[in-house]
């Protein structure tokens, strides 16, 4: 496996033109269907996973911590009402979930969904869209670079290092300027996800929890639910 400082020297030479022809090829056009932004179904069973009920999976979308802040900054909220601790790793304890996990998902209303998703008349809206992290920008999308995630699971189509995931708006046209500003995106986000690995792996400085203590590692070190350091 390549290094993190490798890939992310790959992911700096990506070419933008190359991704948008990708992007062009593939199609897309979102037809705010909303089902990337609210709890999945299936959930399965084996997965101790903390969910909204016995049938679905909390929407689960990774924010970095500067994209928390600004997620604050744009809607005068506390921490905890932008993210969550990422459920991955963490165990279901007497209190609720506990243990150690990394990085930060956006936080999710009673039913799972992402807390800043509203649907009207059928349509789906994004309530902090111009300030949405890079991962719902670029969403169906990702680049095939060890050390970036693939949302939402497996691949269902590729083009070079274009990965897209599940969603009914694949395979519409789109136009070049459209695919030229995801693939900016795409680029930027693959960047800023090694950057967030390198320095999630070089400020890990593990610390001791107790029962009910959920503690969240990120690039710039431990820190408590709230978003405060450990």
């Amino acid at each position: 496996m390549e290094s993190l400082e490798v890939e992310l020297d790959r992911a700096q030479d990506l070419d933008v033109g190359e991704l948008a022809d990708a992007i062009e090829s593939i199609g897309f056009e979102c037809t705010r269907c909303g089902a990337c932004c609210t709890a999945s179904e299936g959930h399965d069973p084996s997965d101790s996973r903390p969910r909204a009920d016995d049938d679905e999976d909390p929407h689960t979308a990774t924010a970095f911590p500067d994209e928390v802040r600004e997620l604050q900054a744009a809607t005068g909220s506390d921490w905890r009402d932008v993210a969550r601790p990422m459920p991955y790793g963490l165990a279901e304890g007497p209190d609720g979930p506990e243990g150690e996990t990394f990085e930060w998902a956006l936080q999710t209303d009673a039913c799972g969904d992402c807390t800043f998703y509203e649907e009207s008349d059928g349509e789906g809206r994004c309530t902090v869209h111009d300030d949405r992290p890079l991962i719902c920008e670029t969403y169906p999308f990702s680049v095939a670079l060890g050390g970036t995630s693939q949302p939402m699971g497996e691949a269902v189509d590729e083009a070079g290092l274009v990965r897209a995931h599940e969603c009914e708006g694949l395979g519409r046209d789109i136009s070049r300027a459209d695919a030229e500003d995801l693939a900016r995106a795409l680029k930027k986000r693959a960047i800023r996800e090694l950057e967030e690995a390198i320095g999630v792996r070089d400020n890990y400085d593990p610390v001791e929890t107790g029962t009910g203590e959920v503690v969240v590692y990120d690039s710039e070190g431990p820190k408590a639910p709230d978003g405060t350091p450990r």
